[in-house]
């Protein structure tokens, strides 16, 4: 059968690709086409526009952008039509793959959602509009299941496909040695900075991560580089500072840290499955007015996923105005060996761990996929 996957950051290619990879062993001869990355490409797919040309994040910069938006809504529309695809697979990224969801229904096209937009942190009236135009939608974290049931929509889970992608991951057993040897890292107890995949993010939080280097001589700093980014990307922000960019080799820097600043985000659970201890950051454009905006719109406690598993603070969460260096530096302190928080937090890692489920959830979801899809194709 044919598959048009469309994913837009580094989260939803990484999870598409596990998910294609599970499409093409229960479907031999799947083709795959889409919007999205490396990893989607690397699994089979053959992909019509990157993600790192496409992603806006941000209240103030989505509205800036409304016609690039729209322009790449149209695109995508022509090309879907063009390919007629068996189903189109839309992966998280919300406001994007919701607009593109109407325009697949009218053209009935089933439409499968892979990994929910976040719709129970803010803007819950979307729930009937996912009820309009998503055939199947199919969840990642458990509370879904709860939230959706709430407005009488069943959905399907099988678990967390990160547990799949960390679980397979390339290096697991690699020493710190080995690690730093491989990279020309100085030896030091590193400090990973994992400052996202977008500009914006690039822009708002890696320079308040990057205040923390003249308080911990004794560590090495070391950014997680996007696979989106390259060094032009970052050199506005490290100019003149002794900090190291490993490209490519997120997890096994994160496993190899003491302890990570984290932008919010995919990689705050990444990061706690991994087991390195976390300071979540989050910062954007607007100050005080997209604080405001945030506070009034966003309708959960914890913005972390780390957080919103554990119904509870395991991880500190540094928000626009309250990510500063004072803020920084008193929770990255206590999270680092012999600090106050380090081993309850730790403690809470292995409560949400527990309650991902096991490894083989990519799989799972591709063989009920095309379970379903047969079922509407006969």
């Amino acid at each position: 059968m044919r598959y048009y996957v469309i994913a837009g950051e580094a989260s939803g290619d990484l999870h598409a690709s596990n998910l294609i990879k599970g499409l093409r062993h229960h479907d031999s001869a799947a083709e795959v086409r889409g919007w999205g990355g490396d990893l989607m490409r690397a699994a089979g797919c053959d992909i019509v526009r990157h993600y790192k040309d496409t992603a806006i994040m941000g209240f103030l910069t989505v509205l800036k952008n409304l016609d690039k938006i729209k322009a790449n809504i149209d695109e995508c529309r022509r090309d879907i039509l063009a390919w007629r695809p068996d189903v189109v697979i839309l992966v998280d990224y919300g406001g994007f793959n919701l607009r593109v969801a109407k325009f697949i229904k009218e053209a009935a096209i089933p439409v499968y959602y892979y990994i929910s937009p976040k719709i129970w942190a803010w803007n819950t009236g979307r729930v009937k509009k996912i009820k309009r135009l998503v055939d199947r939608m199919f969840v990642i974290f458990p509370f879904e299941v709860d939230f959706y049931a709430r407005y009488g929509y069943p959905v399907y889970y099988a678990g967390n496909p990160l547990v799949d992608a960390i679980h397979d991951r390339d290096h697991k057993n690699e020493s710190f040695e080995e690690f730093t040897r491989v990279n020309g890292l100085s030896g030091k107890p590193i400090i990973a900075l994992v400052a996202g995949s977008r500009a914006q993010e690039l822009k708002h939080v890696l320079p308040k991560m990057l205040l923390m280097m003249p308080h911990f001589p004794d560590h090495e700093f070391v950014i997680a580089g996007a696979p989106s980014m390259m060094d032009a990307d970052y050199a506005p922000y490290i100019q003149g500072k002794n900090v190291r960019i490993v490209y490519g080799q997120t997890y096994r820097l994160v496993k190899q840290a003491r302890a990570a600043l984290v932008t919010s985000g995919t990689a705050t659970l990444e990061t706690a499955i991994l087991g390195t201890p976390q300071v979540v950051c989050y910062s954007g454009e607007g100050g005080a007015l997209s604080y405001f905006l945030f506070k009034t719109f966003v309708k959960v406690k914890y913005i972390s996923l780390v957080n919103l598993i554990a119904g509870r603070e395991v991880v500190p969460e540094l928000l626009m105005q309250k990510l500063n260096e004072r803020n920084i530096l008193r929770e990255l302190s206590a999270i680092l060996p012999d600090g106050e928080n380090r081993e309850r937090m730790l403690s809470g890692y292995r409560e949400v761990n527990g309650r991902l489920g096991e490894p083989g959830a990519s799989e799972r979801f591709a063989e009920m996929m095309i379970k379903e899809l047969t079922n509407f194709r006969f």
